[in-house]
């Protein structure tokens, strides 16, 4: 039984103000129904898109509602924030526009767009530390050493209350919704959702979601002790530490905490970009990655999501979008024999081509094969409709004279192969 929200660091009262304190001054950004993300997860899908902010993430609401509470004292003094990411960059627009001093101390491998992106909205960057938790300390002796005041990205009561007032929006927009699906990572947004939902649906059902390889909130509202750590495009929800203001809440009011693997998390960016044509970064596409790695948990009910974010690294995305077409089946990877000869790889190349497949890469191997010297092997990139046709190229190729292999056709298995075309 979930107890009095009175006794939390934020109250539903705490979330209204923070509403009324940053109207205007943020996006009220769009609520909308996906038909086709509904058809696919087997669930009413409605997605929240904060990407639509102007700094593309949820951050600027708490950033924003923390600047707004300071003193004229502490506007004077500045304040100070360790972020490798989105806070940073909320903090900074907000500040610059107060008027206000800002510190940004960002780990010293944060990639140079998030560097470069956080000092053009104003703030000052010092690059310490060679993690989040080493340059935490050097903000906190900052902090002390120049009477800055320091802003937490999650654990903090206005920047919890702040980041709440999604859901009242969300639950605005989208009054039938029975579930949300949040992302976890310090634990401010769903704490601060979770608050503002329960005061106004108390029924609404929340699940937060983290990246498998962060389970801190998981470990700290079941008192598990599963490993922390590992590469994920899920950064922005990659905390060790789940908050100490945030964490009570969560076990109070939020009904389960799943988590999602890096798979799932790709699948779900990819989604978002093929089917709502919007960009959408490791974390902030986490609650969708949930309906498609647990489909059952959430089939069949009206599920609020939350896109908290859009600022993804063009590398990395273009190569997720690679890996997409991989994995539904629409690019295949084609180990051909051949023989030695002039015109074989036309021939090749013919097959292919009528069989509809458009080639894309080609690496002709004579050295490190175990075939004939007579032969050679072809490795061949094809454009594939789905892998049914990607298996009639083989086939074809076979028929053809030339013994065809069709190699790994997904980076990761999609058995569903529901990417659409």
């Amino acid at each position: 039984m979930p107890r009095s929200t009175s006794t939390f660091a934020v109250t539903a009262a705490d979330v209204d103000a923070a509403a009324a304190r940053i109207a205007g001054s943020v996006e009220r950004t769009p609520t909308a129904r996906s038909r086709t993300l509904s058809d696919i997860t087997g669930a009413e899908v409605w997605v929240k898109f904060e990407n639509f902010q102007f700094t593309a993430s949820f951050k600027e609401r708490g950033a924003l509602n923390k600047l707004l509470s300071l003193t004229p004292d502490e506007r004077a003094r500045g304040v100070i924030a360790m972020s490798a990411g989105n806070h940073a960059q909320a903090l900074a627009y907000h500040a610059t526009r107060l008027g206000i001093p800002a510190t940004i101390v960002m780990p010293v491998w944060t990639p140079q767009v998030k560097v470069h992106r956080t000092a053009m909205l104003g703030a000052h960057v010092l690059l310490d530390g060679q993690d989040l938790a080493e340059s935490a300390s050097v903000a906190r002796h900052l902090e002390a050493e120049r009477r800055m005041v320091f802003v937490s990205p999650y654990d903090d009561p206005a920047i919890i209350a702040g980041a709440g007032t999604t859901a009242i929006e969300l639950l605005e927009d989208a009054p039938d919704v029975e579930m949300l699906a949040i992302p976890v990572g310090g634990g401010g947004l769903i704490a601060g959702m979770a608050v503002a939902a329960h005061a106004r649906r108390p029924d609404v059902e929340i699940v937060g979601v983290e990246a498998d390889r962060f389970p801190s909130m998981a470990n700290a509202v079941r008192g598990e002790h599963h490993h922390i750590g590992g590469p994920t495009v899920a950064e922005g929800i990659a905390v060790p530490i789940a908050g100490t203001l945030t964490t009570p809440i969560v076990e109070s009011l939020v009904a389960d905490v799943l988590t999602v693997g890096e798979d799932s998390l790709e699948e779900a960016i990819d989604l978002f970009l093929d089917i709502e044509k919007v960009v959408a970064e490791g974390a902030g596409a986490a609650g969708l990655a949930a309906l498609v790695e647990h489909p059952a948990r959430f089939r069949g009910r009206k599920v609020g999501i939350v896109l908290t974010g859009g600022n993804i690294d063009p590398r990395v995305l273009a190569t997720i979008l690679l890996r997409g077409l991989v994995r539904g089946g629409r690019l295949a990877r084609l180990r051909v024999e051949i023989s030695d000869v002039p015109g074989a790889l036309g021939k090749v190349s013919s097959i292919v081509g009528t069989a509809g497949g458009n080639i894309v890469e080609v690496a002709h191997q004579r050295l490190f094969s175990d075939v004939s010297i007579k032969s050679a092997i072809l490795e061949l990139a094809v454009e594939t409709r789905d892998r049914v046709h990607a298996a009639e190229l083989s086939a074809a190729l076979a028929e053809g004279g030339f013994p065809t292999e069709l190699l790994g056709a997904t980076v990761h298995d999609d058995p569903t192969g529901h990417l659409p075309g």
